[in-house]
């Protein structure tokens, strides 16, 4: 089990117990989604990056934005400058997790792979963080490994019927 033990285990650890998972996983299930639909449409891999991390931003701003808006309309007061930075982390994840999959259009750019293994890359490794995710999600909540696995196929299901989906539509 992760431990506290080393850099890593405390970073690890640190990351799973934040806010921040729960972003990421809405940032790569968006992310997920901007590939499916780029496959059965392709252009060209500068431009497939650019609306990649464009949507990104957008999705990490509208994030900070609804976070301000909304807590402020909850407490009737204005965010603090220290909320706020904290907040804008959380769209962080968020941003980091729709906009990963530009990293396969970005080698395509460079000519170290071509854009069809760059979407096979970017769907099945959006599918296996969430699927991660789910696993040791569970496991940190005391799960067994049964259970966890489980979990973990059930959320990966959800995150392959969309890919299943966008095919069936092409």
């Amino acid at each position: 089990m992760l431990t506290r033990e080393t850099r890593w285990g405390r970073a690890l650890l640190g990351h799973l117990e934040s806010a921040d998972v729960t972003r990421v996983i809405y940032g790569s299930i968006i992310g997920l989604a901007l590939v499916v639909a780029f496959q059965f449409h392709p252009v060209a891999p500068g431009k497939t990056t650019g609306f990649i991390i464009g949507t990104a931003v957008a999705i990490g701003l509208a994030e900070l934005y609804s976070d301000i808006i909304g807590t402020e309309t909850r407490t009737r007061q204005p965010v603090n400058r220290d909320r706020v930075r904290q907040m804008a982390r959380e769209a962080g994840a968020a941003t980091f997790g729709a906009g990963f999959p530009a990293i396969f259009c970005i080698l395509v750019s460079l000519g170290v792979i071509g854009m069809p293994l760059a979407f096979r890359l970017a769907k099945w490794t959006g599918l296996g963080l969430i699927c991660a995710y789910g696993y040791v999600g569970s496991r940190l909540a005391g799960e067994t490994v049964g259970k966890a696995l489980f979990h973990a196929t059930f959320v990966g299901a959800i995150a392959g019927a969309l890919i299943l989906f966008k095919a069936i539509l092409h």
